[in-house]
């Protein structure tokens, strides 16, 4: 939003002072809609990367990762689900789905109990 309004500006500064006084720029309510948003196809560490390359505040950043290691189980077995649906019946099958789970961001923690029992309990 500030991109957008600092050519209508006489500073970049000026639009963030303006946007932050009306309660239109908040760097917390950016990051948890941002990761509601990703936690449906990724894990923490994917959001992680997405947040700090935008820009969030290392604090935000860890706030934000605490909600969303709350879900992360759920969603990896989501995930798998939709993509595999079935236990790997071999070693080779068991590789190619912990790589796409790590590949989305999940855990390895949240991986290995998904392959072990194909549900999130």
């Amino acid at each position: 939003m500030t991109r957008k309004l600092s050519p209508h500006a006489e500073s970049a500064e000026q639009v963030e002072q303006l946007l932050a006084a009306r309660g239109w720029l908040c760097e917390a309510r950016f990051a948890e809609s941002r990761a509601n948003t990703l936690s449906r196809k990724f894990g923490s560490r994917k959001i992680a990367h997405d947040l700090r390359s935008r820009g969030v505040s290392a604090e935000v950043v860890e706030q934000t990762l605490e909600r969303a290691l709350v879900q992360e189980l759920e969603n990896c077995r989501t995930a798998w689900q939709k993509k595999f649906g079935a236990l790997p019946h071999d070693a080779a099958e068991h590789g190619r789905q912990m790589r796409f789970l790590a590949g989305r961001g999940f855990s390895a923690e949240a991986v290995r109990q998904v392959l072990k029992t194909g549900e999130a309990d």
